[in-house]
């Protein structure tokens, strides 16, 4: 089994559904590359035997481990440090032989430096495989690219090629016992020092991968602001060259309901030297940077837990016998096969979409923020690719991990009393995403996030948002205007926009004189009514989203129109749900 050259959908996005014209002139601006790649095709290729490889592995290696992985645990604390078991010291060198960490980072430091697609893709079958294992693989590259980006260039030099080397890995450290979402009331604390350095004094709880070597540190200079605006970022190396003992100690590795795999650490600072990350009192901006990746990674995640659920649901339905037949030929069975398979081809497709506009604005990204100088061509990309890019970010999070929950049960149910048995895999499958359900920020948290981004949108011009509530999107194929699946979106989506401005005029303007007042608009009253609707709004916009991705991708090709119309007839009774739900709490609201 290979988790890309055997799956004929992967194969159709990544050569149809992902905007390569956009993306490889930003990595490859001119032919023969550094490499020797002679034209983009020849790109391509090099990348599809990438996930060739990463697809073999995922399937025939880390799959094969889960169960062992699960059971052995990740590894334990002992004075102070966390010592990988057997089963993830496999894995760790199994990835350093295959190159995995440094698939996405720049080639100066020994990287490959592909584009992030590639790598996300990647760690979608490795959570197939195992998405225990995929969050620890995550935690090498996604701290890399944080120093590539922010830190100073000797740090990165010095670090980045014992990540990709397997040496080192890192962890991303924000939550305190007493600060879980609100950022804001974060109390460790940094002292400067004569020599530039600064003492870091404080704990962190939750942190994944803690004992990795190196951690990024959100914390507070001593005299700072207060809030999010007196937050730094700080790199804390767990051995620092001439002081005795550990710069920082792990406490304990948490005992979990899921991802027994991965480690999950309370990390302790007592005088901890750290090095400033980029700018003082920056350290949220930054975050909001990895935040982005990160969410990304979680929905991928929940779309490898999918994979393997409803693959697992389908080979055993096919098998399995009940009245003379296989239970996959069964109607209802069949039926709720079918819909299953339907909402887990639409999230793919949403996330690949995603893909294309986050590449692009991480690209842009880091060369301005290293430049500062971008083409007015370039400019308009970044735009663009940073407005979607912030607009789907928490919708795919948001979706993506709920939509793996429901669907994990239900890869438990088709299974009956054997999927309950720890001799199968689905149980550890849906005990594991809720790892992503719940880090990088939860469901509810998404939905404030994509509510928030709205109304701030609103707000700065009532009168322009109710006429167009949604972001313009550029078709592919403008032609295709009066084909039977455009017009059917533009029926399901001017009905959304109508239901959403109705949503926006009952609860921010509620019997005003002046409908699209802005005062009325911002008033804080009328926007904690609104927030209320965060999360049918967040899963209304995710089906809208999906909806428009299946209809661009049949605008590529006809035979498309087959998963545009049966997501249609999926989510439909779900949106009119919503809608009902609208008005009802509406009233009520009167």
């Amino acid at each position: 089994m290979n988790f890309y050259s055997d799956e004929q959908e992967w194969k159709w996005l990544f050569r149809n559904a992902i905007d390569w014209d956009k993306i490889l002139p930003l990595f490859y601006p001119e032919y023969p590359t550094e490499e020797g790649f002679e034209s983009k095709q020849e790109v391509l290729d090099f990348l599809e035997e990438l996930l060739a490889s990463t697809g073999d592995w995922a399937a025939n290696s880390v799959a094969t481990r889960a169960e062992r992985l699960d059971v052995e645990g990740a590894g334990k604390v002992e004075n102070g440090r966390t010592i990988p078991g057997e089963a993830l010291s496999e894995l760790y060198r199994e990835a350093t032989e295959l190159s995995v960490f440094g698939v996405p980072l720049p080639k100066k430091h020994g990287g490959l430096e592909t584009p992030a697609t590639a790598s996300l893709i990647g760690l979608a079958q490795m959570a197939r495989g195992c998405i225990a294992s995929s969050t620890q693989i995550a935690f090498f590259t996604s701290i890399g690219e944080m120093l590539h980006r922010f830190a100073d260039e000797e740090t990165a030099a010095r670090l980045i090629p014992k990540i990709i080397a397997g040496e080192i890995s890192g962890s991303m450290c924000l939550t305190e016992p007493g600060c879980g979402s609100d950022l804001g009331s974060i109390i460790t604390s940094a002292t400067p020092q004569d020599d530039g350095t600064y003492l870091i004094n404080g704990s962190k709880i939750f942190i994944t991968n803690g004992g990795g070597g190196i951690g990024l540190v959100l914390a507070r200079i001593k005299g700072g602001p207060e809030g999010l605006e007196g937050i730094s970022m700080f790199l804390v190396e767990q051995e620092i060259p001439g002081k005795e003992g550990l710069n920082f100690t792990v406490a304990k590795n948490e005992d979990k309901m899921g991802m027994h795999g991965s480690f999950t650490t309370e990390v302790v600072y007592e005088n901890s030297v750290a090095k400033i990350v980029g700018e003082p009192n920056q350290g949220f901006k930054y975050m909001l940077h990895l935040m982005n990746e990160a969410r990304l990674v979680t929905a991928f995640q929940a779309l490898g837990g999918i994979e393997a659920s409803i693959s697992y649901a389908r080979k055993y339905a096919g098998e399995r016998l009940q009245f003379g037949k296989p239970i996959e030929e069964l109607p209802l069975m069949k039926r709720n096969l079918e819909d299953f398979e339907t909402e887990r081809d639409g999230l793919r497709a949403l996330l690949v979409d995603t893909c294309t506009y986050f590449d692009v604005y991480q690209r842009l990204d880091l060369k301005k923020t290293q430049t500062g100088d971008l083409t007015k061509e370039e400019e308009e990309m970044f735009e663009e690719a940073q407005l979607w890019t912030r607009k789907r970010t928490p919708l795919v999070k948001y979706y993506g991990c709920e939509l793996a929950s429901i669907l994990t049960i239900k890869g438990i149910q088709i299974l009956g009393g054997y999927g309950y048995m720890k001799e199968y895999p689905q149980e550890r499958i849906h005990r594991d995403i809720f790892g992503p359900l719940l880090y990088e920020g939860t469901s509810q948290i998404q939905a404030l996030m994509a509510l928030k981004d709205m109304v701030k949108y609103a707000v700065k011009d009532p009168k322009r948002f109710a006429s167009n509530v949604v972001f313009k999107h550029k078709w592919a194929n403008p032609l295709k205007e009066g084909s039977e699946w455009m017009k059917d979106f533009k029926t399901v989506h001017f009905k959304f926009k109508r239901k959403l401005v109705s949503l926006l005029l009952s609860t921010l303007n509620p019997g005003g004189k002046e409908v699209f007042s802005l005062k009325s608009w911002a008033k804080e009253e009328n926007v904690n009514r609104l927030m209320t609707h965060a999360e049918t709004l967040c899963q209304a916009l995710s089906y809208i989203e999906t909806l428009r991705v299946l209809c661009d991708h049949t605008n590529k090709e006809e035979g498309r129109k087959t998963l545009y119309f049966r997501y249609r007839e999926l989510v439909q009774p779900r949106l009119e749900g919503i809608y009902v739900d609208w008005n009802i709490r509406a009233k009520k609201e009167d």
